[in-house]
């Protein structure tokens, strides 16, 4: 049904592209974004069904791996379609990293804590794996929302900064996830045995540990490779339906005075829908390292992997990237992530830790129409 949708849409909107040309009236802009939001809506889901089949087979940390870059790849097309559209983006992927940061690190993990231990009592989590996750989001946050509002130029990196930041961002991305693929799988894994399988799962987790990836991948070739292929058809209407809707989203908005860092948020709460109700369903089964996966997976996926491209799409097309936070903005990522390494600190993780985590996105929500 994704795949029907989304392809279906794509070849609506060849169709209707010159209806859409500007200036679009009010009721026929306000009506196709609707329609292109609900469909790239419904991709994403497709994607984090197919994708979480394969979670489901390949196990943690692979399958959550699998799961988040799905995801990832979403929002990294819809913000360089943004940027290569009509008009100036100069602050659209700070915008909307910083929205996911927020979201996640906050909205989501705040709800699938607090649900999850409000079922299950306290619930303890694989300590390493989530120190590894919060010591590099410490890093790269800096990177991408500190530093260029300290040495940049008006918030943006100069092209001298550029060339050491994103070869470091991508270095230290990638051997992160050599070590979470090799060595320090069993760091992203469940610590509590009583919540290692998912109610869909014949095979315990402990189970799937003992066989590598590679002999899972062998033994189930035909299905692995069944669901590969229909994630890349579900996600290409998405790419192709990306920079129609970021025009129609920026036009909309410019139209009723919204915020300018609104388009970044509405782009980030609609490619993470599909994997933050994934999350809050793994708190109520109690698998709060799989939340963990999921979430802070996600977003060190998505900083290390969006602010190297948009400053190379940047600097291929000659456009300014502001990246530099405000100091509000400076300070509630500060308080998120020393609420992360105070919550993640404890060997069990508690309601109370839930609700501080609302709390703060709460202000930050606050702070966004200040």
């Amino acid at each position: 049904m994704p795949v029907v949708v989304g392809w279906g849409a794509v070849v609506g909107l060849v169709f209707a592209g010159p209806l859409l040309e500007p200036p679009v009236p009010t009721w026929l802009l306000i009506t196709t974004l609707v329609l292109t939001v609900g469909v790239v809506l419904v991709c994403a889901f497709g994607v984090v069904h197919e994708a979480e089949h394969l979670a489901h087979r390949l196990g943690d940390p692979y399958g959550s791996l699998v799961l988040t870059l799905s995801i990832v790849l979403i929002e990294v097309v819809l913000i360089s379609a943004v940027m290569l559209g009509p008009g100036e983006h100069t602050t659209i992927a700070r915008d909307s990293v910083m929205a996911v940061s927020m979201i996640i690190l906050n909205a989501v993990i705040g709800l699938s804590l607090l649900v999850g231990a409000m079922k299950h009592g306290n619930l303890g989590h694989n300590r390493t794996g989530t120190s590894s996750y919060l010591a590099l989001l410490v890093v790269l946050v800096s990177l991408a929302f500190a530093l260029p509002a300290l040495i940049g130029r008006d918030g943006s990196y100069t092209l001298g900064q550029e060339v050491p930041v994103i070869p470091l961002t991508l270095a230290l991305y990638a051997f992160f996830l050599y070590r979470q693929m090799g060595r320090q799988a069993d760091d992203f894994r469940e610590i509590d045995s009583g919540f290692t399988a998912g109610p869909d799962l014949p095979d315990s987790a402990e189970k799937r540990s003992r066989a590598s990836v590679t002999q899972v991948i062998a033994e189930h070739k035909a299905e692995v490779l069944l669901r590969v292929v229909l994630l890349i058809v579900t996600v290409l209407p998405i790419v192709l339906l990306s920079h129609d809707m970021a025009t129609l989203l920026d036009d909309g908005l410019g139209r009723v005075g919204a915020p300018v860092a609104l388009s970044g948020i509405l782009i980030a709460m609609i490619v993470f829908l599909p994997e933050s109700i994934t999350s809050v369903r793994a708190a109520l089964r109690g698998e709060i390292q799989r939340v963990s996966n999921l979430c802070h997976g996600a977003l060190v996926s998505t900083v290390g992997l969006t602010i190297p491209a948009v400053l190379i799409i940047g600097a291929l097309t000659g456009q300014t990237v502001v990246l530099g936070e405000s100091p509000a903005n400076l300070l509630l990522l500060g308080v998120t992530l020393m609420l992360s390494v105070t919550t993640l600190a404890s060997k069990k993780v508690t309601a109370m830790h839930g609700a501080a985590h609302l709390v703060v996105f709460a202000v930050y929500g606050v702070a966004v129409f200040s």
